[in-house]
């Protein structure tokens, strides 16, 4: 059974991006497929110095992403790039140095924006850094998902029948897309 990783680049709880992410499991026919949340937001800035003894915090993350098969990334774009909450969890994830948690683990990206493709610069400076990584990123589809809050119900579920197709795409091509990548297990 696949274990899939979901991160949101916003620490907000109120994250537009985290409703769009707490949709996603619920689209998934296949009842194969586990997830997990992968919470950012405790993480200390990375400073290099700790290295030699690491917070607890970011011992937990990067256990927390080693443990999945893949990962899925939904992230806003602040100031045309990542948000700085999510650059840090990428670097606590990259080190040390040669113990690199996103090395061959297969990765796929979107972002939720009020505009239609508010975070187009945010998925490229991501593929860049994932690039780097080795992470087999998904290229196809782009998802830069349109929100609207009349969308989504009381309970949180996705109510448009447009943009619910949207992520029922996204995600089916995300759970292919790590199936396919994921290492096998000795």
């Amino acid at each position: 059974m696949p274990r899939i990783g979901i991160i949101v680049g916003s620490i907000a709880q109120n994250s537009i991006n985290r409703t769009v992410a707490n949709v996603l499991p619920s689209l998934v026919a296949d009842t194969e497929v586990e997830f997990e949340f992968i919470d950012i937001s405790a993480l200390p800035l990375y400073n290099y110095e700790l290295d030699g003894a690491w917070p607890q915090e970011a011992t937990d993350f990067k256990a927390e992403v080693d443990a999945v098969d893949g990962i899925i990334i939904v992230t806003p774009e602040y100031s045309r790039s990542i948000p700085g909450a999510l650059k840090n969890a990428l670097d606590w994830a990259a080190r040390p140095w040669g113990q690199n948690s996103f090395t061959g683990k297969p990765t796929a990206i979107m972002g939720a924006s009020i505009s239609a493709v508010g975070t187009a610069a945010a998925q490229q400076h991501l593929r860049a850094i994932l690039g780097h990584f080795n992470a087999p990123t998904m290229g196809q589809p782009e998802t830069f998902f349109h929100f609207s809050a009349d969308a989504f119900g009381a309970d949180g579920s996705l109510q448009d029948g447009t943009q619910l197709a949207i992520l029922e795409n996204f995600v089916t091509a995300a759970v292919a897309h790590i199936t396919q990548f994921a290492p096998v297990a000795a």
